[in-house]
């Protein structure tokens, strides 16, 4: 006997929907414990990474209204994916751009690093000022300066702008794209990214640079 799940077109897409941000939950979740256990290699899993990332947030854009909270739909459905929640919904980056290795770095590769920095820092900054508070906008934008401090081996695990940043990154991770950030939010941003830019430069003649 067969049993439907649905009574139109809509309830029928709705539980669609569902099955699709199921699967990338899973997905997600195997590809970082593939990543951790090194059964696929970093630039491999940056690329399938990016992808998941970016469907899900295309996904939980729509589903928005009738998923709330992806953290419920995840215990709801009992998934037991800890790394997925982690990777999609809290950090809204892939690993290696989180955790990139910079022990090796010479004096020169340290000085263009920190010329990336700056210049991420200013575009992210000038983009406020010029009203751009989209959250396709301003993710990319904080992800790159993010991924840019990472890299810079001099910076502690706890420095202040790297820590501004995941904790930006996960909370537009949590909005849909064509949401906007409100007066009161861009301005704090600002403040957080100018705090954060005196902050880098104030490190850099400690650290000898």
């Amino acid at each position: 006997m067969e049993v439907k799940l649905w009574s139109d077109k809509r309830e029928r897409e709705m539980y669609e929907n569902f099955a699709e941000l199921f699967a990338i939950i899973k997905a997600t979740e195997k590809l970082e414990k593939a990543y951790v256990r090194d059964i696929i290699s970093p630039a491999e899993y940056e690329t399938e990474c990016q992808k998941l990332i970016a469907h899900f947030k295309t996904l939980s854009s729509t589903l928005k209204d009738i998923v709330p909270s992806i953290e419920r739909f995840h215990d709801t459905y009992k998934m037991d994916c800890p790394a997925a929640l982690n990777r999609l919904v809290t950090s809204g980056v892939p690993a290696t751009v989180e955790h990139r290795a910079a022990a090796a770095m010479s004096a020169t590769t340290s000085a263009a690093i920190v010329a990336e920095c700056v210049q991420n820092f200013i575009t992210a900054m000038d983009s406020l000022k010029l009203n751009m508070v989209a959250v396709d906008q301003v993710h990319p934008l904080l992800s790159d300066l993010s991924a840019s401090l990472n890299k810079l081996s001099i910076l502690p695990p706890d420095f202040e702008g790297k820590t501004k940043m995941r904790e930006w990154i996960a909370r537009l991770s949590k909005m849909g794209a064509a949401d906007e950030l409100t007066e009161q939010q861009a301005r704090q941003l600002h403040f957080d990214l100018e705090s954060s830019y005196n902050s880098f430069m104030a490190a850099l003649p400690t650290a000898g640079t």
